[in-house]
């Protein structure tokens, strides 16, 4: 262990930590755009998700206000960290992707469908495939199909995502909108936004950033949240720009001077999370908020967005999922550790909250198993 490995933090205080810095030990009263931007993202491959995260951090959050934002091209849905879309702001997705772009090429490197390109060189692929996306935003079917025809003897599939993982594409309008649909289409960055890429911004900035909205934390944090590689050398770099502690089981986290350290004890909220939510997926270590005896999966891929995570005394301690069933929807709610009885009301009327946040309109029956 390292002599300079700095105060120990409590896993309470790295949980009430990530609460606050996440926006989630309190609903704060925020602009969507600047609580977009502060938390780095959301991520959001089913796209209601961010309104449902946003709901959970801000006051009197209108997700009419994101739409618009989205329709209004501030924050797109983007492939970013861990190569998964992401809502960020513009200015964020113009920062970003070239960051990223090594993961992001990593991962399809990774793939069955780069084994299968037929000998073609990527680039002349990426090159078409460009030009394609020139004319206007297409589905990956349609790329692949296209390009297809350009590159005999390779199936569709495998050219389609090597133009999606490899070159800087997002996914337009009208996916992502609240209260609408649409089919996953992807458009080039640069000509969705009007803007070119920005390519000469240091790795360490985005370090600072994660570290403002998911500190303390350790460089295997950092590198899962993102997926890339040899961060210890960037932080190195920053020296003296970081504060050190250490976790109870020894091991070194770094952070921000003055990102906020609550008090262990501050009472936190229950909270529904949605899936992939940033507070359960931000770490390699996630005991700060799901606790090791849990023993459950994280649900994802629920229908439109309608499963998550339950926090209560700010750890995961339940999963929800909410059904319709003709005019009423139910909130299915299953503990994964015994929640104390103290918190059955604030859950409920947190649920019914949700519930008419999702489910306008509509009599709400909450199931919550004690057992």
């Amino acid at each position: 262990m390292s002599s300079d490995v700095g105060p120990v933090l409590s896993r309470r205080a790295l949980n009430r930590s990530t609460l606050a810095r996440q926006l989630l030990l309190h609903r704060v009263r925020m602009p969507v755009l600047e609580a977009v931007h502060h938390v780095v993202g959301l991520q959001a491959q089913v796209p209601a998700v961010p309104y449902t995260a946003l709901w959970n951090r801000l006051e009197a959050f209108d997700p009419d206000e994101l739409s618009r934002h989205t329709d209004d091209r501030a924050v797109v849905r983007i492939p970013l960290m861990r190569s998964t879309i992401h809502l960020v702001t513009a200015e964020d997705a113009l920062t970003m992707r070239p960051l990223l772009h090594p993961v992001l090429a990593r991962t399809f490197g990774g793939t069955v469908w780069s084994k299968q390109l037929g000998g073609y060189d990527v680039q002349d692929i990426l090159d078409h495939g460009r030009a394609l996306l020139a004319e206007r935003p297409r589905t990956r079917a349609e790329l692949g199909r296209l390009q297809a025809e350009r590159f005999p003897g390779v199936n569709a599939e495998p050219i389609g995502m090597a133009t999606t993982y490899l070159l800087p594409v997002l996914q337009p309008t009208p996916r992502g909108l609240w209260g609408r649909s649409g089919q996953a289409a992807w458009a080039l960055v640069e000509s969705w936004l009007g803007a070119e890429l920005h390519h000469d911004r240091p790795v360490e900035e985005f370090v600072l950033r994660y570290l403002t909205a998911f500190g303390p934390a350790s460089v295997m944090d950092i590198q899962a949240w993102c997926g890339l590689t040899k961060l210890r050398e960037v932080t190195d770099r920053l020296g003296s720009r970081l504060r050190r502690f250490s976790t109870e089981d020894g091991a070194q986290l770094l952070d921000v001077p003055d990102g906020p350290l609550p008090d262990p004890e501050t009472p936190a909220p229950v909270r529904f999370l949605p899936e992939y939510d940033n507070s359960t997926l931000g770490y390699a270590d996630r005991s700060r908020v799901i606790p090791d005896t849990a023993g459950f999966e994280l649900l994802q891929g629920g229908p439109g967005g309608h499963v998550g995570s339950l926090l209560v005394d700010g750890f995961v301690s339940a999963l929800w999922a909410l059904r319709r069933q003709g005019d009423r929807v139910s909130l299915q709610i299953k503990p994964a550790v015994r929640i104390p009885d103290e918190y059955t009301a604030a859950i409920h009327a947190e649920g019914t909250e949700l519930a008419g946040f999702l489910a306008p309109g509509r009599e709400t029956v909450i199931q919550l198993d004690h057992d």
